[in-house]
């Protein structure tokens, strides 16, 4: 038997995301009756095949992970949100505790921290032993809000709001391919080193000889790829070089501003 949906908006960002989306929204569909999809300039099926899964389809220029989510906020019509991301995925044990929480009337918190556990390709759900992390990602809109940050997509809470975790987990199929993987790394890695230069951050040069190998054992050692087999060790290769190019990008950054410097002729260069 059908339940009703609850009193809850949820939101999505996109864009090419036609091979991943309909499965994300299959996932959630008898969960609300306001479900968001905002788009930032899909070139493949995104908005139409959201459309088809009865999503509510926004167009919106990126500016940036936080301000997309904050833009996709201002679209919901419930006062409860749920954020999903179109490579994730809403297990039925999870909506089942998602669904139970409203049972009573009100959740009995402010916001709920929901585990991320990433499935790599080749695989059908979360290894047993897979890294999660747990951010708030169910909450009331009126106790948080993303923040601005172009770089950071975190839910701002505010003062005194009471957090629970969630039982349960969000799958999320990050990882297309290896190569999908780098390419998305390597135009984030630009987003976070023009941060790091807004942001006034001057990052050692000495980080350059450290950051790959000690970020390759942070992912391999410390986030458990090490007990996703060959696969494993690949994706925190990939995870090292992201970690070392951030670093990389903006020591460029700050060599070609010096360089400029000394060569403009209103400074004498």
């Amino acid at each position: 038997m059908t339940q009703p949906p609850l009193p809850l908006s949820i939101f999505i960002i996109a864009r090419n995301e036609a091979d991943r989306i309909g499965r994300t929204l299959a996932a959630v569909a008898d969960l609300s009756d306001d479900i968001v999809v905002v788009d930032s300039g899909s070139t493949d099926a995104t908005r139409e095949i959201a459309a088809r899964h009865g999503a509510r389809v926004i167009h919106n220029d990126w500016p940036g992970y936080g301000p997309q989510k904050r833009f996709a906020e201002d679209q919901c019509r419930h006062l409860w949100l749920l954020n999903i991301d179109a490579d994730e995925l809403v297990p039925p044990d999870l909506a089942r505790r998602i669904r139970a929480l409203f049972d009573g009337g009100e959740p009995d918190a402010d916001a709920y921290e929901i585990r991320i556990a990433e499935v790599f390709p080749g695989e059908r759900a979360p290894h047993p032993l897979a890294y999660t992390l747990a951010p708030v990602r169910l909450y009331r809109r009126d106790k948080g809000r993303y923040a601005l940050s172009t770089v950071h997509d975190r839910v701002q809470l505010a003062p005194g709001a009471k957090v629970k975790r969630l039982k349960g987990a969000i799958h999320h199929f990050s990882v297309r391919s290896l190569g999908d993987q780098l390419a998305k790394l390597n135009s984030y890695t630009d987003a976070l080193a023009l941060d790091l230069d807004s942001r006034g951050a001057k990052v050692s040069v000495l980080r350059l000889f450290v950051e790959f190998p000690a970020s390759f054992i942070k992912a391999y050692i410390g986030r458990r790829h090490i007990v996703r087999g060959i696969y494993g060790f690949m994706t925190a290769m990939n995870f090292a070089y992201f970690r070392y190019l951030r670093i990389a990008k903006h020591v460029e950054r700050r060599m070609l501003a010096r360089q400029n410097e000394t060569q403009d002729p209103e400074n004498g260069g």
